[in-house]
């Protein structure tokens, strides 16, 4: 990463109906076309989970990604957290 950019690492929770309808694979693919790194989880409350690592403009694109969500997914609420600290991933992954 360059001087120029600014680092940024988020922790974001996504509600709505957003399993079963391919949420966490959007996440990857989203992420991953972005540049990020980090993981994409589902909660046990049925939300979503995501820390995303990067630049921060492309954290903020991928945040405005999930507001929508892939074709069969409902978004009704994102959590977005930022981090201080890094835990530094080396690649953006889908958790099971």
């Amino acid at each position: 990463m360059g001087d120029a950019e600014m680092k940024a690492q988020t922790h974001l929770v996504v509600r709505g109906r957003v399993q079963g309808v391919g949420f966490r694979w959007f996440v990857y693919q989203e992420a991953n076309n972005l540049g990020l790194v980090g993981y994409v989880a589902n909660l046990p409350d049925g939300g979503v989970e995501v820390v995303a690592e990067g630049d921060k403009t492309a954290v903020e694109a991928l945040i405005l990604r999930l507001r929508t969500g892939p074709a069969f997914s409902e978004v009704t609420e994102v959590n977005i957290d930022w981090l201080e600290s890094f835990r530094e991933y080396k690649t953006f992954e889908i958790w099971h």
